[in-house]
């Protein structure tokens, strides 16, 4: 009974946990080295392809949610502003396997939003019900969206949540804050009410969270929501996911082995040392973040130009607290 009992309080959390697509960098070499050796993330979330009506998707860019280079469950992601090009994307992916698309309405980013891409979806939103009407009119699979609250401001959430009420989307990833805010301050956890009164049963938190502690209190504030998303968090630290579901903290021998692994297969995948190095230093700039005491290390972890001179630093940090 006891053995029992400990097995049970260990699985205690009943939400579903997610890796937030990062663009470059949850790539599937991030994805697979991760599920090895941390896990306890029930999907991971592919950073989008951007398919058009007039450019067929090449095999290079369906390179990352290809099934043969994916050990994870994985659910690709679509940033389109037509329905064209969503259906094209949802031929391709069909013809891979999968059945479930999440659509990006969240990247801030200026060269995305000018096409009225991702949070550039938001800023009209007669185009984005016409483009969920198009979309949904048609399409056979399931999909989800991934979305910000405004592009402006928050009080244009109401509006956006109107649209999103219509169309029977199987999840609702919200990351609580306007594109003009990009990541700055923290995320408008008013706003994502909004959200949890009218659309709980289908709704996914997304946003800042760094810890047990932060997940905690997303969980507190909102005990029905069935899913929280995670993305800088877990390149923080990639055993975010493990410490949420009650298992062991993370270690700074398992943050180095985590980097060593990757370094060994970026090598492999661009046979050039200048790339690897400026993929893990990317990361790098999240996970040093774990030891804000260390300047000098940190400082060197920046300034580094050679892999020996990166991972000198790292192996001068110390255990994590």
């Amino acid at each position: 009974i006891i053995l029992l009992f400990t097995k049970t309080n260990k699985g205690i959390n009943k939400m579903e946990l997610y890796l937030a697509p990062m663009e470059g960098i949850t790539t599937y070499t991030f994805r697979n080295t991760h599920v090895e050796l941390f896990g306890d993330c029930d999907a991971y979330y592919a950073p989008f392809i951007v398919p058009t009506e007039n450019e067929r998707l090449s095999l290079k860019s369906l390179r990352d949610i290809k099934r043969e280079n994916s050990k994870v469950n994985l659910i690709p992601q679509v940033m389109c502003s037509t329905a064209a090009a969503f259906f094209e994307f949802e031929r391709k992916i069909k013809e891979i396997g999968y059945d479930e698309i999440n659509i990006n309405f969240g990247c801030p980013s200026g060269t995305v939003v000018k096409k009225a891409r991702g949070s550039g979806a938001l800023k009209d939103t007669k185009r984005l019900d016409r483009l969920l009407s198009d979309i949904f009119d048609k399409t056979d699979i399931k999909i989800s969206v991934k979305t910000r609250v405004g592009f402006y401001s928050h009080d244009e959430f109401y509006d956006i949540l109107k649209i999103y009420k219509k169309y029977p989307i199987s999840k609702l990833i919200v990351h609580p804050r306007v594109r003009e805010e990009y990541y700055r301050g923290e995320p408008n956890l008013e706003s994502f009410k909004k959200a949890y009164e009218i659309l709980r049963e289908k709704l996914c938190y997304n946003g800042n969270i760094y810890s047990v502690e932060d997940y905690k209190n997303i969980e507190k504030c909102f005990p029905e929501i069935k899913s929280v998303m995670i993305g800088r968090g877990c390149v923080k630290n990639p055993a975010i996911f493990r410490e949420i579901k009650g298992g062991k903290r993370l270690t700074t021998a398992e943050l180095i082995n985590f980097s060593n692994t990757l370094e060994k297969k970026y090598l492999e995948l661009f046979k050039s040392e200048t790339n690897t190095l400026r993929k893990l230093k990317e990361i790098w700039m999240h996970a040093i973040t774990n030891y804000p005491e260390e300047t000098k290390i940190i400082k060197a972890v920046k300034k580094s130009s050679k892999l020996s001179e990166l991972n000198n630093a790292l192996n001068s940090l110390p255990e994590l607290l």
